[in-house]
């Protein structure tokens, strides 16, 4: 057997494109939202024990890395939003066309930080 070869084809034989890079993101921004939808009910169910842990997690979030952590979360949630439409156009048979993929990954790219942007500006009361 020869060493050199590689098992199975993988990135360095792959050029990337658009459909890659939704697709790898969408798995990566799904178990970020998993885990911050259970970070978010374990807080919700420390209200139980009183609202020391409340105060606490207000102030984190209220810091630069808390807004920070937020915007991204909210960016996350807007790119999987998305990227399920994208699929769910899949599952019902349309957009497997190279060009209408890539128009509808750029819609998923571009959406998600657009998406993210009018929901800091909603959240912020600032129209």
């Amino acid at each position: 057997m020869d060493n050199n070869k590689p098992l199975s084809p993988h990135i360095q034989i792959y050029s990337w494109n658009i459909s890659s890079l939704i697709s790898i993101s969408h798995r990566i921004t799904g178990v970020i939202n998993i885990v911050v939808l259970t970070i978010i009910c374990f807080w919700i169910a420390s209200f139980l024990f009183g609202n020391s842990i409340y105060v606490i997690v207000q102030n984190i979030l209220n810091s630069f890395f808390g807004k920070f952590l937020v915007i991204g979360i909210t960016w996350s949630f807007s790119f999987q939003i998305l990227s399920e439409i994208r699929h769910l156009f899949w599952d019902l048979g349309y957009g497997f066309e190279l060009k209408t993929s890539n128009i509808s990954g750029a819609i998923v790219i571009f959406g998600s930080f657009i998406m993210t942007v009018l929901i800091y500006i909603l959240g912020r009361q600032l129209i």
